[in-house]
């Protein structure tokens, strides 16, 4: 006769699977056994939707960064042709003066329109109302032929897009008319 080792000899129940866990202590009871964790199909569902969202993320950062380098190309590119004019400037500075200082100016009016075109509008008229949102007042002056309060030289063009002001303009702005100060006096 051969014996049979009894039903289940020889192998762990279940909860013994995996790591024992350390021996207890005389008198003491012995702690539930650790279950490995199955992930209930909730908690796949999560871990999948989490996943999901983090590779959107990724994608997402790729995307911005990849339009960031297209739009510093597109800049570059406007800058490089401005810079070529200048190289032409610079080489008939000497041959014809008049020729060059219109060059330039061809040159600013080139380089306004490569901003308008990029979104950057200039801004800045004598006349237009002191807006001290858009324009630095760098100094007051008495001009009898301007409201107070205008803009009556500008200095320094601001530039401002769909945004906000990009910098404001440097302006000098009318003060009170020497007649306003006899209105109050007489």
């Amino acid at each position: 006769m051969t014996s049979e080792p009894p039903a289940g000899a020889g192998l762990e129940p279940e909860e013994h699977r995996g790591p024992l866990p350390p021996p207890v202590p005389n008198g003491e009871s012995a702690p539930a056994p650790v279950r490995a964790a199955q992930p209930a199909p909730d908690d796949d569902r999560l871990l999948r939707a989490l996943a999901d969202l983090d590779n959107l993320r990724k994608r997402f950062d790729r995307e911005i960064e990849r339009t960031r380098a297209d739009e510093r190309a597109r800049v570059v590119a406007e800058i490089i042709e401005i810079v070529d004019d200048l190289e032409r400037a610079l080489e008939v500075v000497d041959s014809d003066p008049a020729a060059v200082a219109a060059g330039i100016g061809a040159l600013r009016d080139r380089s306004v329109a490569t901003l308008a075109r990029l979104g950057y509008q200039r801004y800045g008229r004598p006349g237009e109302s002191f807006d001290p949102a858009r324009h630095d007042a760098v100094a007051t002056a008495a001009d009898e032929s301007a409201a107070p309060g205008s803009v009556t030289r500008v200095l320094r063009p601001g530039y401002e897009d769909h945004e906000g002001v990009l910098r404001p303009a440097a302006v000098v702005v009318a003060g009170k008319r020497a007649d306003d100060d006899r209105r109050r006096d007489g």
